[in-house]
């Protein structure tokens, strides 16, 4: 039985007892690799021109070393970019092949994510017509975002919001504010606790996610100061995630080196954990796509010793081991 059939026939109460609460965890993968449109959908966007980001093709200076090899993407005797030949390992991603245009790309994307519009549509119509709508806590959401050009990359992984920001869409008919936009950071371990909260679950280990539920009630509050922590340990969790490699386990997803990401108001902070690299700050309100890293600045010393104190803090919050053993960045040379 198809998928979809399976997901509204739960909705619908078979296969469970209609007079408990439930929980449906439905996962499309219309976007991913190897990207292929459905027939219905392939050519719907032939013809659209996607502007190119502006630093497609580098030079990189004010950022980490890894963008001159993460860089997928070459400038056409036309001037348009065009993928890059890239030796990679064998992956049901990055199947397409060297040489499509940046144009080409972005619209076979954007052909795939249609299947997911008709899909959740057919889920939130069986809610609809059950009477459950108002009564159901609907998270809508990805597992990272993905690089169309911004910073030459055509990946996930790093720290950019081209790369990690997520769609993220909550709602609860009655109980939750309708078309607001709170432009605060969540991330996984805070819906975590979300859906425990709501479904009144208590966890017996310690939890690093934040309470949202103010967000949720009030999306564009301005009193708001929890900062939020991400990190990137390639495919290492646990204990395996102790000790920082220095090996090729490092840069194992997609070539992008472990990292820090703190998000504190404004500011986004990384540090690569790569010795001698150095530390990025960006201020995204005045700079929304990452363009300009100011921690570079002698004049935002104090600012970069902060947020850089300010994720230690963090990283020590959540037991992370190897907290200990952080490489020197540049400033500390």
């Amino acid at each position: 039985m198809h998928w979809r059939r399976l997901a509204t026939d739960y909705i619908n109460g078979k296969d469970r007892d209609p007079n408990k609460p439930w929980y449906l965890w439905l996962c499309y993968g219309a976007i991913h690799g190897p990207t292929t449109p459905a027939d219905r959908h392939v050519g719907k966007l032939t013809g659209n021109q996607a502007k190119l980001p502006v630093d497609i093709f580098g030079p990189w200076p004010s950022k980490p070393k890894h963008l001159e090899t993460t860089s997928s993407w070459v400038k056409g005797k036309d001037g348009n970019a065009y993928r890059r030949k890239k030796q990679i390992a064998a992956s049901n991603y990055d199947s397409n092949t060297a040489g499509q245009s940046y144009d080409n790309w972005v619209q076979q994307v954007n052909e795939c994510v249609m299947a997911i519009d008709e899909g959740v549509g057919r889920v939130v119509t069986p809610l609809r017509d059950s009477g459950q709508l108002d009564n159901t806590l609907i998270v809508f959401a990805a597992d990272q975002g993905f690089g169309l050009g911004e910073h030459g990359f055509n990946i996930k992984v790093a720290p950019y919001d081209s790369t990690i920001a997520s769609p993220l869409i909550i709602a609860q008919a009655g109980t939750f504010p309708q078309g607001k936009v709170c432009r605060h950071p969540v991330n996984s371990p805070d819906l975590v606790k979300l859906f425990c909260d709501t479904a009144g679950v208590t966890i017996p280990w310690k939890m690093h996610g934040r309470d949202i539920q103010p967000l949720l009630k009030n999306p564009e509050t301005t009193n708001w100061s929890l900062p939020m922590l991400l990190t990137h340990t390639g495919r290492s969790f646990g204990s395996d995630t102790d000790l920082i490699p220095t090996d090729e386990r490092l840069t194992i997803a997609a070539d992008v080196p472990w990292y820090v990401l703190l998000r504190d108001g404004k500011y986004k902070y990384v540090r690569t954990l790569v010795k001698g690299e150095m530390e990025e700050v960006y201020d995204l309100v005045t700079d929304p796509e990452e363009l300009n890293n100011i921690a570079l600045d002698p004049s935002q010393s104090d600012l970069v010793s902060k947020l850089r104190q300010t994720a230690i803090s963090e990283l020590r919050d959540t037991n992370a081991k190897f907290i200990d053993s952080l490489p020197p960045t540049i400033a500390d040379r």
